[in-house]
């Protein structure tokens, strides 16, 4: 399997999603922007607004290629002069604040020096975190890694742990999920099978959002749960702007920055030193985001 087989696959990764998500909102459609990148290669980024569901979404799609400037040397610690990369990612704004935001990626990257590796994960951050919701997200990741190797789940659900962390705000983003960089050289898996696993995970992300979603789209919603839903938004910008390397890849590389930004919310609110009253549901999701939880 060569990178151009991983990027045809990807390109088509990213329609079946777009697809999938139609159906779940069951209004709005996506709109398609393509995009050439100066140093080579380029995409098509994919936004979706204004559904019954969603407020705003982007299933972004590229594959770019270039020299390995010496800032994405020095940063990103790669030993290459060249770099070939492409990959799908998502984020999910919905309008209700019982709706959780979920972003997912899966990628390749590959060097002139014949190094390569895929990455990627899924994670759910939920406006209020109800713990039986929790547990079944995780569960469906965890039978999607197990048909691949046992120890994935574990491995992958601790890794997101770490990621998914802000560190100024002592809080995690969200309730986890997996993450992964850097795998290749399985002792079991080959080249196709690893690049099967990011597939499943991102085939199954329609219908992972959609349990998700349907358990919290047409509860009523109170001026408050909207102006916390806000404020929770202003968290998921924190981590994307100043901890996520994705992002910092992206502008590194000179990518093209609408599309790396797409995973922004329409709106977020900041409040200084807001606290939530004790005993409600606000604090609650606080407690929970105070260390990563086991659900499982």
């Amino acid at each position: 399997m060569n990178k151009e087989q991983i990027a045809a696959s990807m390109r088509e990764l990213q329609l079946f999603i777009c697809e999938g998500l139609e159906r779940v909102d069951g209004k709005a459609r996506f709109s398609e922007d393509p995009w050439n990148r100066e140093e080579g290669g380029g995409g098509f980024t994919r936004t979706i607004r204004n559904g019954d569901l969603l407020e705003k979404g982007g299933v972004a799609y590229s594959a770019v290629h270039g020299p390995v400037s010496d800032v994405m040397r020095n940063q990103l610690q790669l030993d290459g002069n060249t770099f070939f990369a492409t990959g799908v990612s998502i984020v999910l704004h919905p309008h209700n604040p019982h709706v959780p935001i979920i972003h997912m990626n899966v990628r390749y990257f590959e060097l002139d020096s014949g190094v390569y590796w895929f990455g990627g994960g899924i994670d759910l951050t939920p406006h209020y975190i109800i713990p039986e919701q929790a547990v079944l997200f995780h569960e469906r990741l965890k039978n999607i890694c197990d048909q691949f190797d046992a120890d994935f789940y574990p491995k992958f659900k601790s890794w997101a742990d770490d990621y998914f962390y802000i560190p100024h705000r002592k809080e995690t983003r969200g309730i986890g999920g997996v993450f992964f960089d850097h795998l290749n050289n399985h002792p079991t898996l080959s080249k196709e099978e690893l690049f099967r696993f990011c597939q499943l995970l991102g085939q199954s992300f329609p219908d992972i959002y959609a349990e998700q979603a349907e358990k919290g789209r047409h509860k009523p919603v109170s001026q408050a749960e909207l102006e916390w839903r806000d404020l929770r938004r202003g968290r998921y910008v924190e981590f994307n702007l100043v901890n996520d390397r994705g992002t910092k890849f992206g502008l590194l590389s000179g990518g093209r920055t609408e599309s790396i930004l797409m995973s922004l919310p329409a709106v977020a609110h900041w409040e200084y030193n807001y606290q939530p009253a004790e005993g409600t549901s606000e604090a609650e999701t606080l407690s929970l985001l105070s260390a990563p939880q086991n659900w499982l």
